[in-house]
């Protein structure tokens, strides 16, 4: 009876694993292939609104970046992302000018892992976003991500953030009712595209879309990242050394 039991398990567990496995591999032959290392060509410190022109701020969001801005330049205020490399949180996180690695797996996960501050965000492709009432008892700092597949586009739905982040280096108000959508897809075989959807009520009188653009360099392997320590050689980004000028400038004061 008990060889029986035992030879009956292990057909289930068998099964199982067979199931898993096919589960895998037809996720694999489903999803569009967007794994590698990728690297920005531009920075810029201060997000730019998809179409140009300023944010659309409302009255409490303008008196909140005038208060991020001043207290960033007197000291009053820290940028704790790059003090004491917490997650940048996002959008800013998308405009990092250090290279970051998307990883298809495990199955039912796309993992991102970028080289700025260690952060890792995980898109959860098998389950549903929770409740807000949910996610305000464990607020991420990159939020909680869930995604799926559109075609050849990653959806990336995000929400429960951290109070207080910042969407840019420059100041500019997040708060944590923050909800953010990306569309994610490789517009040719050397270029990712980012499309992130902003709704913040708190701080703009309505959504809004930035655009992030990478290149592909599999050829590049992600370092070790500690703040206020040498880092790789960033300079040959564009926008970089105007940001850090900018930066010394409001050191200095």
């Amino acid at each position: 009876m008990t060889d029986r039991v035992c030879t009956h398990a292990g057909s289930m567990v068998a099964a199982l694993l067979a199931a898993t496995a096919l589960s895998a591999s037809a996720y694999a032959a489903e999803a569009p292939n967007i794994s590698g290392t990728y690297w920005a060509v531009t920075y810029n410190a201060k997000i730019q609104p998809v179409g140009g022109g300023e944010l659309p701020l409302s009255d409490a969001g303008k008196a909140q970046l005038a208060k991020n801005v001043a207290g960033l330049n007197d000291g009053s205020l820290v940028d704790n992302a790059r003090k004491f490399c917490v997650p940048d949180g996002v959008p800013r996180v998308l405009a990092t000018p250090y290279p970051f690695e998307i990883i298809q797996a495990p199955p039912g996960q796309v993992t991102i892992i970028y080289e700025l501050n260690h952060q890792i965000r995980t898109v959860a492709l098998d389950k549903q976003q929770q409740s807000d009432d949910d996610l305000s008892i464990f607020p991420y700092y990159n939020g909680h991500s869930v995604g799926h597949f559109d075609g050849d586009t990653l959806v990336v739905e995000t929400a429960g953030f951290k109070d207080k982040m910042f969407a840019d280096g420059e100041g500019t108000p997040l708060s944590d009712d923050l909800h953010t959508v990306e569309r994610i897809r490789k517009t040719s075989p050397t270029e990712l595209e980012d499309v992130i959807t902003i709704h913040d009520p708190q701080n703009y009188t309505r959504d809004w879309q930035a655009r992030f653009i990478y290149t592909t360099r599999n050829e590049v392997r992600l370092e070790d990242y500690v703040c206020g320590e040498p880092h790789r050689d960033i300079s040959q980004i564009k926008g970089i050394n105007e940001a850090r000028a900018a930066n010394a400038r409001r050191t200095v004061k």
